[in-house]
């Protein structure tokens, strides 16, 4: 496909299939937004991590756990970031007929919003069992990759079929 085909597709067409990748991008977006500012604060550029006044939240002692620290002896708020950005770009990637034409993209992106979701469950647990409180702006991007679920079904299963040898 043409550059100029696929921009006005990604950015016109209004088909169910691209409906729902827009809407992966947008519930990206929202974890990006919440992995950067606690990237911020991870890093020492902000003090504090506001948020609701509510029983049980405290960004702060979540985000400054050993935890947040344990992988690639790196902020995990930052891992979030790049992991959201492929979610974000493999929902972006190929134009309106990716079932079809291309089934592994689809493929890649129901696996990877399933590892998405593995992970957004288990960072939950572990604030409710290891530090018994929760980080408000961690349960937003959890909701948001929960929320991207039901999206990627009805492209998965085209691509299956398209796979198996049915039609898209």
């Amino acid at each position: 496909m043409k550059p100029e085909e696929l921009s006005e597709q990604l950015r016109h067409d209004d088909g169910d299939d691209l409906r729902r990748r827009r809407g992966i991008v947008g519930l990206s977006l929202v974890a990006i937004g919440s992995m950067g500012l606690i990237s911020l604060y991870q890093m020492g550029i902000i003090k504090h991590l506001p948020e609701p006044p509510l029983p049980r939240l405290d960004a702060d002692m979540v985000d400054a756990s050993p935890e947040a620290y344990s992988r690639f002896a790196t902020p995990d708020g930052i891992l979030g970031i790049g992991s959201y950005a492929l979610t974000m770009g493999l929902a972006a990637m190929a134009g309106k007929d990716r079932a079809r034409t291309q089934p592994w993209i689809p493929l890649a992106l129901a696996a990877k919003v399933a590892f998405d979701t593995s992970q957004g469950i288990r960072l939950t647990v572990d604030q409710a069992t290891k530090q018994r409180a929760f980080c408000f702006w961690c349960l937003l991007s959890a909701a948001s990759t929960f929320a991207t679920v039901p999206l990627v079904i009805p492209e998965t299963r085209a691509a299956l079929r398209q796979l198996m040898g049915g039609t898209a």
